[in-house]
């Protein structure tokens, strides 16, 4: 029997190859709003957990509203 052939290189672009991750793209004007959500949960600890609801539902309303502008960049 005879040995396999060695692998031929395909033609076209060669695969991209993925690295570390760098750091998150977040913009200037992003800080902010996210600084102040990670407050506002920070405190929960402190807070009934009836007031939970609260502060995630306003969290929730506000990414949807920032994810809803995505189509419009």
């Amino acid at each position: 029997m005879s040995e396999p052939s060695a692998p031929r290189p395909v033609p076209g672009p060669g695969r991209p190859v993925l690295g570390p991750a760098g750091p998150p793209a977040d913009r200037p004007a992003d800080r902010p709003a996210h600084e102040a959500a990670r407050s506002r949960f920070a405190e929960l600890d402190d807070r009934p957990v009836a007031d939970h609801v609260e502060v995630f539902e306003a969290e929730h309303d506000r990414l949807k509203s920032e994810l809803g502008t995505i189509d419009r960049v």
